[in-house]
């Protein structure tokens, strides 16, 4: 009798392991599309940025779904930002400049039209400061 509980036992257990596993999978798609989008709206919005998200997603899809995974990093969008990280740890020139310029016109835009405080122009200015010091610092991807 104990052997016969031992094997429901088991299999119960298998099943509860299958669904759990399952579960898993589905929490790290729903974070890598959460930091996808993110990394989709960084393109657009320079305070937001863009590669760190991307290499989440790809991290999150790599543990929740192969598929996804091949999807990001084949993307004609996303992809690159992945590759040129992972391989060259590089940017392109024109990602570099084009970022630059919209974090300072978003930035001093905030800063000087709509921000009345002076301790957060100041904080804001100062992040502006440290994006453009880290994307500077980057490498630059020569093609």
């Amino acid at each position: 009798m104990k052997t016969g509980n031992r094997g429901r036992s088991r299999k119960s257990h298998t099943h509860t392991n299958d669904r759990s596993s399952r579960l898993i999978r589905r929490v790290w798609i729903v974070a890598g599309t959460l930091f996808t989008g993110l990394g989709a709206l960084g393109i657009f919005l320079p305070l937001l940025p863009t590669t760190p998200f991307l290499l989440l997603a790809a991290a999150c899809y790599s543990r929740g779904s192969k598929r996804f995974y091949n999807w990001l990093v084949s993307n004609r969008w996303f992809g690159n930002y992945i590759k040129n990280y992972r391989e060259r740890k590089a940017l392109p020139l024109r990602i570099k400049a084009f970022s630059i310029v919209l974090l300072w016109a978003t930035v001093g835009y905030s800063a000087l039209f709509v921000i009345n405080a002076c301790l957060i122009r100041t904080l804001l200015f100062g992040i502006a400061i440290g994006v453009t010091v880290h994307i500077t610092l980057i490498r630059t991807l020569r093609r």
